[in-house]
Formats: C-alpha cells, structure tokens, sequence
C-alpha cells in the first residue's frame, strides 16, 4: 500500500512537472512572441526617428543655401549702390564745378524749403 501510495504521489508530481513545463514553455513562447513585437516597434520607432533626422538635415541644408544665395544677392545689391551712390556723388560734383553759382542758389532755395517744412511742423 505504501508503494502504491508512492507511486500515486510521484504519478501526480510528474503531472504537476509536465504542467509546469507546458506553463513554462507557454510563457517563454508569450515572452518571445511580446519580444519581437517589441523589437519590431522599436525597428519601427528607429527607422521613423532616422527619417525625421534625416528631413530635418535636409531642410537645415536648404536654408543654409537658402541664407548663402540672400547673403550673396544682398552684397551684390550693396556693392552696386555704393557703384550708383559713388556716380551720383561724381555727377553732383561735376556739376557744381561746372555752375557753382546756380549750385549755391539751389542748396539756398533748399536748405530755406526744408526749414520752411520743419518749422510749419512746430
């Protein structure tokens, strides 16, 4: 009777084994399903955080290009009015050494229109 009574134990602590394993392997199988989905989340995130990297790059290059092309146009537009500038101021001089008299009665009819404008202001 003893013996049956330890085969009936050993009977039902190998049930209980092979219970646990299949609970076991259940989990390991749940835990490697939940992993790669979680690697393909994360593969997912990764490629989704390179892309914004990489478009954020991209658009950093074009406005750097963007600002050389504007720092390039406005130095050419600034170098050709300093040109004009330096011509008008030419053309001024020449003028008054050519009529100083009528140069001088122009900067008086001025000088008395702008003084005249500033004063009505008051």
């Amino acid at each position: 009777m003893a013996e049956d009574t330890s085969k009936t134990q050993a009977h039902a602590n190998g049930k209980t084994h092979e219970r646990i394993d299949r609970a076991a392997e259940r989990v390991k199988q749940e835990a490697n399903t939940a992993a790669h989905a979680a690697k393909g989340k994360t593969d997912h995130a990764e490629e989704r955080v390179d892309h914004a990297a990489d478009a954020g790059a991209r658009a950093a290059h074009r406005l750097a290009d963007k600002a050389a092309d504007w720092r390039q146009r406005g130095s050419a537009a600034a170098y050709t009015m300093r040109d004009r500038a330096d011509d008008l101021m030419a053309d001024a001089r020449e003028c008054v050494r050519e009529k100083p008299v009528q140069s001088v009665a122009i900067a008086l009819a001025a000088g008395w229109l702008v003084g005249r404008l500033l004063s009505s202001r008051r």
